[in-house]
């Protein structure tokens, strides 16, 4: 059993940063052990590795980073740890509206981890583009106001590790990858929203929010089981400032509590329709206002909005005048507009 495999089970002490190197060393030179990359990966997602190796584990990783040679200023991300109840694409969603309010929005995402239609998958059946280059992100973001970076931004490694678990799917072993992966792109924005689905991670992914010094992070969480912020009732709302936890109350928003059945996932065949009537206006009001508190929670993390009720006026505001139904169309691929109406 190798160095990395024995800590990682025994978990008596942190994994530091050499044994991580040297992992990550044995991987790039094709000298992994059979199997090793699996019994990695299941072993940090049968139960989240303690705050210091998991600081090690992401400063191993950003030590082999290339620095991008495009920043986006004045941009914030939303993206979810996944992994929680299942709901139709709020997130993407929020992005849409926030861009129609004016914020640049640069969100991060993934192909469905377990068996829903993710932010990938459905900006596929919409014939959205995943920008494929950091240059290429600029020039869409400078186009509409809003982009959605494709796979390299994750790290190499990352990838790789996909290819090593082969086989296996990623998924059937990948978890800990999923809960951790709002931290793993490289993308230079200057804020981020992140939902955290399971309340026990919150801890855990404090000491990755406090590593990105160079950016806002807000961390929402709440009882729901859902990785965004909800009106279904009060949400929880920490900052990488230093400052105390927010209780964020949508009622005293004058927002509309969110149904389970507000939230839920489409299936793929309705998942197209659903979204864009959501946009529209046209769903309940539990599932746009709920959309509208996240693209909320956007200007405020990158400072277009000094004011929750003002963020949140923005955004329904953007949503009953079409902006951020039209903005979905003017981002589509032409022969696709015509499809979904």
């Amino acid at each position: 059993m190798t160095q990395i495999l024995s800590m990682l089970l025994a978990r008596a002490e942190p994994v530091g940063l050499p044994v991580w190197r040297s992992f990550w060393d044995r991987q790039a030179a094709g000298k992994l052990r059979r199997g090793e990359a699996a019994a990695v990966l299941a072993s940090l997602g049968t139960a989240m590795p303690d705050r210091e190796t998991l600081r090690a584990l992401f400063d191993s990783l950003d030590e082999r980073r290339a620095v991008p040679a495009v920043d986006f200023p004045d941009t914030v991300n939303i993206v979810g740890t996944g992994g929680g109840r299942g709901t139709f694409n709020i997130s993407t969603a929020s992005a849409f509206v926030a861009a129609a309010m004016g914020v640049r929005v640069l969100k991060t995402g993934s192909r469905a981890y377990s068996g829903r239609v993710g932010s990938f998958d459905l900006l596929g059946l919409l014939g959205i583009e995943l920008t494929g280059s950091y240059e290429r992100t600029a020039e869409v973001l400078d186009r509409h106001g809003i982009a959605f970076a494709g796979n390299f931004v994750y790290p190499a490694q990352i990838t790789s590790l996909a290819r090593d678990v082969a086989p296996l799917d990623i998924r059937a072993v990948g978890r800990f990858l999923n809960a951790v992966g709002p931290f793993l792109p490289t993308i230079p924005v200057s804020a981020q929203v992140t939902g955290i689905a399971v309340g026990d991670l919150a801890g855990h992914l404090g000491v990755l929010a406090e590593r990105a010094r160079t950016k806002r992070i807000l961390l929402c969480h709440n009882e729901y089981g859902v990785d965004e912020l909800t009106t279904a009732g009060p949400n929880a709302v920490l900052g990488n400032d230093g400052r105390a936890p927010e209780v964020l109350d949508p009622g005293a928003l004058g927002l509309v509590p969110a149904s389970d059945a507000d939230l839920a996932a489409a299936p793929e065949a309705e998942a197209v329709e659903r979204f864009l009537d959501v946009l529209a206006g046209r769903a309940p009001d539990g599932a746009v206002h709920t959309v509208c508190l996240n693209a909320a929670a956007l200007a405020i993390a990158v400072g277009a909005c000094a004011s929750w009720p003002e963020a949140v006026r923005a955004a329904l505001a953007a949503v009953r005048d079409g902006a951020a139904r039209r903005l979905v169309d003017r981002c589509r691929q032409p022969e696709v507009v015509g499809a979904h109406g």
